[in-house]
């Protein structure tokens, strides 16, 4: 398995992807445990990974991201300009449209860094194509919209920017919370943000206008799901929640991990909660509309993937 801690896992078509810190990227057979494929080629750790339209994206502390061929392990593409630690991707799948500037610009990818910008690069050319500045601390995570037009980063200097990544106009900036921008959610119309200052606020994506602030936790917000109604919530706390995304009212407490929650993701009616305790834990969510209470977690799954878990995301097993 891997020689350092796993940073990121997604889980895709009976498959699981997980980077590390020991700049490798591998390919999991979900069902025996066993690695399938190796990736090697970055020079410091892995920090993210995005499976989509048959590539695998990575993005790393070498200051790079790159796009691999899933079947042979072999980097087809190196994004390079960026002057610090890449933290964050997202991939902007080709749409249909006539206008010309558009059609070139089709499989785009957004990234992250350090250095305090996004950058949108041309996945089949590896051209920078537009470098979004406004920032003016490190861009910890980004989210695009339904569309792929529109990016959100969130950023240590306690902003969220919204973005046209086609032209590079910044069309808005979301001021309110008091501290970094750890996560990011956006679900049609609303954008729910996970800060250091240990609340979640939710905006109106279009026009910047909070609308509710949910004082989560005793410590930062490090990961976000929405899911039929519900928002959950991870933190440094060690704690998940779950509150009715319409009124704010607390629905659940999950307790059991003993480190920060780096990441949530919901299947049918089962959570999953990964934690830099080395736990991928699953909890029951049936009953969640009864009156708040603390769950317990009963079953890990971090050996699959072997070493301490940061983040798993994972594709549906069937429509929900």
């Amino acid at each position: 398995g891997h020689e350092s801690y796993v940073t990121f896992c997604q889980l895709e078509d009976g498959a699981a992807f997980t980077c590390s810190a020991d700049c490798t990227i591998r390919r999991w057979d979900v069902h025996t445990g066993q690695c399938a494929q190796v990736y090697r080629g970055h020079t410091s750790i892995v920090n993210r990974i995005l499976v989509a339209n048959n590539q695998l994206f990575s993005s790393s502390y070498d200051r790079t991201a790159r796009v691999w061929t899933v079947d042979k392990g072999q980097v087809s593409r190196e994004f390079r300009g960026h002057r610090n630690c890449v933290l964050t991707l997202a991939y902007s799948a080709p749409w249909d449209t006539s206008c010309a500037e558009e059609a070139e610009a089709r499989g785009l990818l957004v990234t992250g860094s350090t250095d305090g910008t996004a950058k949108v690069w041309q996945v089949a050319s590896g051209c920078c194509r537009q470098t979004l500045r406004g920032h003016t601390g490190a861009v910890l995570c980004l989210v695009l919209d339904g569309p792929g037009r529109t990016a959100f980063t969130g950023s240590t200097d306690a902003t969220i920017r919204a973005w046209d990544i086609l032209s590079g106009e910044q069309l808005r900036v979301f001021r309110e919370h008091q501290g970094s921008i750890i996560c990011l959610e956006l679900t049609e119309q609303l954008l729910y943000s996970g800060s250091a200052d240990r609340t979640v606020k939710c905006w109106l994506a279009d026009t910047g206008q909070r609308v509710r602030t949910f004082p989560a936790h005793r410590r930062s917000v490090s990961a976000l799901k929405f899911h039929a109604g519900t928002l959950f919530t991870g933190s440094g706390d060690a704690c998940a929640r779950a509150f009715d995304a319409q009124s704010g009212a607390l629905q659940r407490v999950f307790r059991g991990h003993t480190l920060v929650i780096n990441c949530l993701q919901v299947h049918g009616h089962v959570l999953y909660t990964a934690s830099h305790d080395g736990a991928l834990r699953l909890w029951d969510l049936r009953g969640l509309q009864a009156p708040c209470h603390r769950s317990s977690g009963k079953r890990s799954l971090s050996r699959l993937f072997s070493n301490r878990v940061a983040c798993v995301t994972a594709a549906p097993l069937q429509p929900t």
